[in-house]
């Protein structure tokens, strides 16, 4: 019998790896994890925040909408008038919070030059798939361990190259968070229950 390798069973987001990793993140699945930042007594309409792979804004919109400033940036130009900036190889400010959706090559070390760089926290988006791999294990994972895994109960629908509300996937996404004042050095899971409905503007579509 041979393998179904359709896109609706089989998880296809593959990138060359010299590609941008152009997939933007729905607005709403940002709002879900500033709303979960909020719950944890974070005062985040006083902090700031980086996006460092900021694409077309469409994650640094709803971020603005929590924190008191955000600074967006990426390693290409995408029209939106954010700064050129190559986040692993330039200098960055410290700030708050850093939250993004990064190269899913590159998300290691995202987060490694996330959590020199964040004094409160670093929250990533990512592949659920990210989960695993010996080399995420022993260079992250059993290193620095995240302090929570937030897995989406409902499909965060992702498409190469632009924003869209229409659509399915059959990539599951999750967000992993580094809290700087938490030491207990355990991992904890949980979901975040179906809130797209409730999240989602009309306008983040425009």
């Amino acid at each position: 019998m041979t393998q179904n390798t359709s896109s609706a069973v089989m998880q296809q987001r593959s990138e060359p790896h010299d590609s941008l990793d152009d997939f933007p993140t729905p607005p709403w699945a940002t709002r879900a994890l500033c709303e979960w930042i909020v719950d944890q007594g974070y005062r985040t309409g006083e902090m700031t925040c980086r996006e460092p792979a900021a694409n077309r804004g469409h994650m640094v919109k709803p971020l603005r909408g929590y924190f008191r400033e955000v600074v967006g940036s990426d390693i290409h130009d995408y029209g939106a008038g954010f700064p050129v900036q190559d986040y692993l190889s330039e200098p960055s400010d410290v700030v708050h919070w850093t939250i993004t959706n990064p190269p899913f090559r590159l998300a290691k070390e995202f987060i490694v030059q996330a959590r020199d760089s964040s004094r409160h926290g670093v929250a990533m988006i990512v592949r659920s798939a990210f989960l695993e791999g010996i080399g995420r294990y022993r260079d992250l994972f059993s290193v620095t361990p995240p302090t929570d895994i937030l897995q989406f109960s409902e499909r965060v629908v992702m498409h190469r190259g632009c924003l869209s509300a229409k659509g399915s996937t059959a990539t599951a996404y999750c967000w992993l968070i580094w809290q700087k004042n938490n030491r207990t050095g355990q991992t904890r899971f949980d979901w975040i229950p179906p809130c797209r409905k409730r999240l989602e503007r009309p306008e983040d579509y425009a």
